[in-house]
């Protein structure tokens, strides 16, 4: 279905992006279409893509709905159709906010401090011990 649309203009085939290379590409795209059709746990990718200041439309599935902020980091789309919508307001996101949103959300600090408090009351360390 996709193979014959790959005109090598405005569809190309890129092929797997290397570790190294996918700050940049991420960082140049317009935004990140992520139509997963499974309960996807948490979303990787769209942390990646947000990471970078790329907005993304994903489907409303799994944990994507609790990742994206709806109209700030980018857009949940129920249907094919509503993803196509969404791509005109996507372009207008301030790709800062994105950035600003992901930091404050899913920066390794964050998440590891985060982790700390969780793994620290389920053992019961007094909430003052946490801290440090």
């Amino acid at each position: 279905v996709v193979e014959p649309l790959i005109d090598g203009d405005r569809i190309v085939y890129v092929g797997e992006i290397e570790e190294d290379q996918k700050a940049e590409f991420l960082g140049k795209a317009a935004g990140l279409l992520f139509p997963i059709d499974w309960p996807e746990p948490f979303g990787l990718a769209a942390i990646e893509a947000m990471a970078c200041g790329t907005p993304v439309i994903a489907w409303n599935c799994g944990a994507l709905p609790e990742i994206i902020d709806q109209g700030v980091t980018g857009f949940i789309a129920d249907t094919l159709d509503g993803a196509v919508a969404a791509v005109p307001a996507l372009l207008q996101l301030d790709r800062r906010k994105v950035r600003a949103v992901f930091e404050k959300r899913f920066s390794a600090r964050r998440m590891a401090g985060d982790y700390l408090a969780a793994y620290a009351g389920l053992i019961g360390v007094p909430s003052a011990a946490k801290a440090s």
